[in-house]
């Protein structure tokens, strides 16, 4: 149908830019920030950066639209100073008038949650102004399950996956442990396999389930729902809740990253971010620019229609630039101090960076080729290789990992050195490498 020109509008996942259009006119990359759009499978390409290309190779006009633009197209706009190699277009107010919610934050410091609870008092107050008004609440905590870790309280063993180091993750609803990894699954128990200590294991830390008990605990009379794909994994199923939510029959949605974007619930008003901080920890390039989106994003399903929004976000670093930044709603001014911190360490959209993950069922033949690699490592002018070393995360679906990076100026062929370099490595047999170009994943 599409080669014939018998569908005059496509809709589709990344993968629907390959297709044969006889006649295409205009390509719109709606949320154009997803970091779902990078591919890291098999072939590894930017979806974002893909729409671009075809628009230039069929000359026709993309469009990239966001409300918390990436700040590779916020650059590319030409908002610091540089040449616009893009048009810049703003949307400056809301649908029907409504207003944008009013941001506040809440120093878990100052007033924190009782123990062995995750709602801090002044959202648990803000929750009740809610309800006795028939107002919604949506409780974000981008964190699926029960409980992220699960350890022994007599000898600290924690329940890791056993073909991923990694945690197993608590999913009470289902009865099953689960690696959200690999996909491993096992029953729970409550004693310790390894010390033998009777009912020994402990839940720590909130998932979405553990959060709707202190939901049920607080607020008894309230109606409540979970928005996550444990809870909701059909696209019938999410109509269902939708339209639920819509017709004022779930007082309170306790969700995932699934309820932060795409829809629209006119009766809610109060968003409350149960860890603001959970995102800004690591050492991904894109921490603080992924969690300004996304509580951007989640902020903005409260007040979304006449009645006026709020979100509170908990939080141990108030002070946090993304947070005060988002709170003050000025977006320009993250992005700004987001651009000059890439811009003095030389990383995109100010420099190149490109990632080799190595990987073998072997141990012993992964560690060979980290030293093949190490001691071939080429040396050039405005070029910086880290590595290689074991990847944070060294197992994997029952593989072993390392990786290295490397750094390049805008005016370096990376992709020459590394064709250069690696062409020359004769791999062992199991084991793979792979090449990344603008990496989104670190791990």
């Amino acid at each position: 149908f599409v080669l014939q020109g018998q569908v005059p509008v496509v809709v589709g996942a990344r993968s629907a830019l390959f297709l044969p259009f006889s006649k295409l006119g205009l390509i719109v990359v709606d949320e154009e920030h997803e970091h779902a759009f990078k591919q890291e499978e098999q072939v590894i390409y930017q979806a974002r950066d893909m729409a671009v290309l075809r628009g230039q190779l069929d000359q026709v006009p993309v469009i990239l639209a966001s409300a918390t633009p990436s700040l590779e197209s916020w650059v590319n706009a030409g908002k610091t100073g540089l040449k616009p190699r893009y048009g810049y277009l703003a949307l400056p107010k809301r649908v029907n008038e409504a207003k944008l919610p009013d941001i506040k934050a809440i120093n878990l410091r100052e007033t924190p949650p009782e123990r062995g609870r995750w709602l801090a008092p002044p959202l648990v107050e803000a929750i009740s102004a809610r309800l006795l008004i028939g107002e919604q609440t949506l409780l974000y905590l981008n964190r699926r399950g029960y409980a992220p870790l699960t350890l022994c309280r007599v000898c600290g063993t924690k329940m890791i996956c056993p073909n991923c180091d990694s945690w197993m993750v608590s999913h009470r609803l289902a009865g099953r442990m689960r690696c959200h990894h690999c996909g491993h699954e096992s029953r729970p128990s409550s004693d310790c396999k390894i010390c033998g200590s009777k009912d020994s294991m402990q839940a720590c830390g909130p998932g979405v389930e553990r959060l709707a008990e202190e939901v049920m605990w607080r607020f008894p009379d309230a109606r409540f729902a979970l928005l996550s794909s444990d809870t909701v994994g059909t696209s019938k199923a999410a109509e269902a809740f939708i339209q639920s939510v819509s017709d004022g029959e779930v007082d309170i949605i306790i969700g995932t990253q699934m309820a932060a974007k795409g829809h629209h619930f006119p009766h809610l008003t109060l968003v409350g971010v149960v860890d603001a901080d959970l995102g800004l920890a690591g050492g991904d390039l894109r921490a603080a620019e992924r969690t300004f989106q996304i509580l951007s994003q989640v902020s903005g399903r409260a007040g979304r229609e006449s009645r006026v929004g709020s979100a509170m976000l908990q939080t141990l670093e108030p002070n946090n630039p993304v947070l005060t930044c988002l709170i003050e709603g000025n977006r320009e001014a993250f992005l700004l101090q987001e651009a000059k911190a890439r811009l003095a360490a030389g990383m995109p959209p100010f420099g190149r960076l490109a990632a080799v993950i190595i990987t073998s069922i072997h141990e012993e033949r992964l560690h060979q080729t980290i030293q093949q690699l190490s001691n071939t490592r080429p040396h050039f002018d405005s070029v910086i290789i880290y590595g290689p070393t074991i990847a944070p995360i060294g197992f994997l679906k029952g593989k072993h990992r390392a990786r290295l990076l490397v750094r390049a100026d805008k005016s370096v062929n990376i992709q020459h050195i590394l064709k250069n370099w690696l062409g020359s490595i004769k791999l062992l047999s199991t084991v793979r490498m792979q090449i990344d170009i603008d990496p989104y994943n670190f791990l």
